[in-house]
């Protein structure tokens, strides 16, 4: 319980103040002697403990940032309207390439010319996307606009993709449920929360000019040891995974913050970073926000990875202990490691990919281009993305031993920590 945990940890502390070289005081509720061990673990959850409280008091104070009185979406003009007809079709030269053209009759759904029909084109006079064409039925987004003569200009925007996206995310939460049952329903609320964060918590921070590498981490660490906790229980299992997770993250910004000063990165290499410098006043801190976003662009394969190693050592040590077998810390730990390596030789390489694949379009781009290879990773956002990938890489490789070492500790002292540490894992007990 709170209190018994409370009455241990102010022995703890009272006692190592007095003399720190005599830690082994028995505790009087459960007779057992307090090792070194079982010190360092408590000072462990103190520093989770402020970190939580610290992270706590910025978010209540966090305030309301204030709009740039820009809007990032669609026009205030832009209606829904619907294909009523398919006037003319057929395929016209732009440039040196030929593509297919529409031109459309459609009616405006909403709005202040509800009811109206107009005829507009698709890809006579602008380049569009070959293989995606406005078919009759379809609603679609176009803006609409009124010349002071009175006469109507009506332009297609874009297309709704809002149907598509519910069917993918039901099918996304359907198979979730339906693979993983409970487990897989937690995990939604874990999603939900993760987002929760990033929204209400990381991002209003980082605007509001504050150190966007404390709030990184802190945001990253609470979001993931949340969503562990929620999905995989109040397990050792899950508590080797995130105290495992909050060292790799501290030493992942560690190696980003010195690695962005040895590549003299100042956050300015990309458009977006410009734009937001003069809409915030120069109020958000760009080389801090490159940190942040390495912290989280590594976080989703650091759950998988720092979970995943300790599931592997608690279940060895079940398996073996189970089996008559004995094993030492060292050996446990070794065999631990052999699925760390291929899982982080698999992990990197997914990583690589991930931000290649977001970065194709640069990739051809550089492809087509005739400058020097040197040249173009000398550009900073070509830097910074190599940083991001490599900083992260290397976060991912130190988490394996220390989340496989957090959790060989606690799978062969499992009859020593306390009751409300709960079981080691899933269908595991005491």
């Amino acid at each position: 319980s709170p209190g018994r945990f409370w009455k241990i940890a102010s022995q703890a502390i009272i006692q190592t103040a007095i003399n720190p070289l005599s830690l082994g005081f028995a505790d009087s509720l459960y007779n057992t002697p307090m090792k070194r061990d079982d010190i360092l673990f408590l000072a462990a959850s103190a520093v989770v403990l402020v970190l939580a409280v610290y992270a706590i008091s910025l978010f209540l104070r966090r305030g309301t940032p204030d709009k740039a009185g820009f809007s990032a979406g669609y026009p205030s003009d832009t209606v829904r309207a619907e294909v009523i007809e398919i006037v003319e079709e057929g395929t016209v030269l732009m440039g040196e390439v030929e593509q297919p053209y529409r031109i459309l009759r459609i009616q405006v759904l909403e709005g202040l010319f509800t009811g109206m029909e107009a005829e507009i084109d698709f890809g006579k006079r602008q380049v569009r996307p070959g293989g995606v064409m406005p078919s009759k039925g379809e609603v679609i987004l176009v803006a609409t606009n009124q010349a002071p003569d009175g006469r109507m200009s009506v332009f297609f925007v874009d297309f709704i993709r809002t149907r598509p996206l519910l069917v993918l995310f039901g099918a996304f939460v359907f198979t979730s449920i339906l693979i993983s049952g409970w487990k897989g329903v937690r995990s939604l609320i874990g999603l939900a929360a993760s987002l929760g964060v990033i929204l209400g918590y990381i991002l209003p921070q980082i605007l509001a000019g504050r150190d966007p590498v404390l709030i990184s981490i802190t945001g990253a660490f609470f979001l993931l040891a949340f969503t562990i906790y929620i999905t995989y229980g109040w397990t050792l299992k899950s508590h080797a995974a995130v105290l495992g997770t909050l060292v790799a993250l501290i030493l992942t910004g560690f190696l980003a913050s010195y690695f962005m000063d040895l590549t003299r990165l100042t956050g300015f290499g990309s458009e977006d970073a410009l734009f937001l410098s003069q809409l915030s006043g120069g109020q958000v801190n760009l080389r801090g926000l490159v940190l942040g976003g390495m912290l989280i662009g590594a976080l989703g394969v650091l759950d998988d990875l720092v979970i995943t190693q300790s599931s592997v050592v608690f279940e060895l040590e079940h398996a073996t202990s189970h089996g008559g077998e004995s094993l030492g810390f060292w050996e446990l730990f070794r065999r631990g490691m052999r699925v760390g390596r291929d899982h982080v030789a698999a992990t990197v390489n997914t990583l690589v990919l991930a931000y290649a694949g977001a970065t194709l379009p640069m990739l051809l781009l550089f492809s087509l281009s005739s400058s020097d290879f040197g040249n173009v990773v000398n550009l900073e956002f070509v830097t910074e993305e190599i940083v991001r990938t490599l900083v992260g890489s290397l976060g991912l490789i130190a988490a394996v031993p220390l989340s496989t070492s957090l959790a060989t500790w606690l799978a062969l002292n499992q009859s020593r920590v306390w009751p409300w540490l709960g079981p080691a894992g899933e269908g595991h007990a005491h």
